[in-house]
């Protein structure tokens, strides 16, 4: 538990807390700086226009993108869904084929599996058991009626880092768009769509230490990238996401990723050692724990490990003074395995006896070591328990 009495959160990926200082700065835009971004008549409409303004290109340096790229959304799961959508109405004369991953967040499969009821052909190429994608399975499944590669930039449940400049290159070879989800990303990894070949890119402000409902698309101008808008409106964001944009949430996202860009180095090094410590802590009480996906591709805030043996739920019913989770934050409510872990091969048993750990950057080093203690401590006890319950009683 924490000084004040609450769990010690570690699930960093499903949400992250809001920095102190990005709620700070929206504060004004709620019932001070109150104007519309879109009325261009007045003080007030001028003003809240340059902060959504600011707020676009923070969030542009980021990813060293044009601030005229970026298209505000109310997060990664419209930003997704319109990255598909869009470009797959758009080009359905010429183009009706979408390659993408097994392992992909919810609403990017759940979108595919829209659009092949609509008639557009899905390529679901697997992943190897460290959970990365092979840049030459991607591209044989590349063909001439193929607008888009969809492929997650790093993975919202078992932490991994996609090769993503080889994807990018591979894409702009063929002549087909390349998105990625980085929601999990921003942040966390450096981004470059010029250099990494991006042309849509899809984020969000609660991953990256901003508020909830805004989020980012980011959509490439040269060369150009067409995308059909999904609901009709006044034409705000390039006539792509109609709608009066949320100042003060669109000021929270830009002035998070510029925090992030600020600390990303510190952090990453940072969270590297907790890691690093948390993984060596629970390997020295846990023999036969089992790290999901790849170690060193992966973002040092990510842990994803199975005990085998355990149920899950079991564990985590045990350790209320720890926020854990047992899989994705989107598919929390479903009591089978996770799909993702079983793309990686793990057996039923094994995904049911998995839990995900998030670190960031409000955890503390005091906070990993009560986590290790309290971790293994739940596994021996259990273990003992099952151990136990099994002898056969004396005559």
């Amino acid at each position: 538990m924490t000084s004040n009495g609450r769990p010690i959160y570690l699930d960093y990926q499903a949400t992250t807390p809001t920095d102190p200082c990005v709620v700070e700065a929206m504060l004004p835009f709620f019932n001070q700086k109150f104007g519309n971004p879109h009325s261009r008549d007045h003080f007030y409409g001028w003003e809240a226009e340059d902060a959504v303004e600011r707020a676009r290109r923070q969030v542009a340096v980021l990813l060293g993108a044009n601030p005229k790229e970026i298209i505000f959304t109310s997060g990664a799961t419209e930003s997704n869904v319109l990255a598909l959508k869009g470009a797959a109405y758009s080009h359905r004369e010429k183009k009706n084929r979408i390659v993408t991953t097994a392992i992909e967040h919810k609403c990017v499969l759940e979108t595919c599996k829209r659009l092949e009821r609509e008639g557009f052909e899905i390529v679901y190429v697997d992943v190897g058991k460290d959970g990365l994608v092979d840049p030459d399975k991607l591209g044989s499944a590349l063909d001439e009626r193929t607008v888009m590669v969809s492929v997650i930039g790093v993975h919202n449940e078992i932490g991994v880092i996609q090769p993503l400049v080889e994807i990018g290159a591979l894409c702009r070879e063929a002549g087909v768009y390349f998105h990625t989800d980085c929601a999990q990303g921003v942040g966390k990894i450096p981004l470059d769509v010029e250099a990494m070949k991006i042309d849509l890119l899809s984020l969000s402000g609660h991953k990256v230490y901003g508020p909830m409902g805004i989020g980012a698309l980011y959509v490439r101008r040269r060369p150009r990238v067409r995308l059909e808008p999904l609901f009709d409106g006044g034409g705000q964001e390039r006539g792509i996401r109609s709608g009066t944009l949320p100042v003060p949430l669109c000021v929270g996202l830009g002035l998070a990723c510029e925090i992030a860009a600020d600390k990303m180095v510190d952090e990453v090094s940072r969270l590297g050692r907790f890691r690093d410590r948390l993984l060596a802590g629970l390997r020295d009480r846990i023999a036969d724990l089992q790290v999901n996906g790849d170690i060193e591709h992966r973002i040092p805030g990510n842990l994803n490990i199975s005990f085998p043996g355990l149920q899950i739920a079991d564990l985590m019913s045990s350790l209320e003074g720890l926020a854990l989770s047992s899989g994705s934050a989107c598919t929390s409510a479903s009591v089978e395995p996770s799909y993702v872990l079983r793309a990686l091969g793990l057996s039923d048993d094994l995904a049911n006896a998995s839990v995900r750990i998030g670190i960031g950057r409000f955890t503390t080093e005091d906070q990993v070591e009560q986590a290790i203690e309290m971790i293994a401590g739940e596994v021996e006890r259990q273990r003992t328990g099952q151990s136990a319950s099994q002898r056969v009683p004396a005559e």
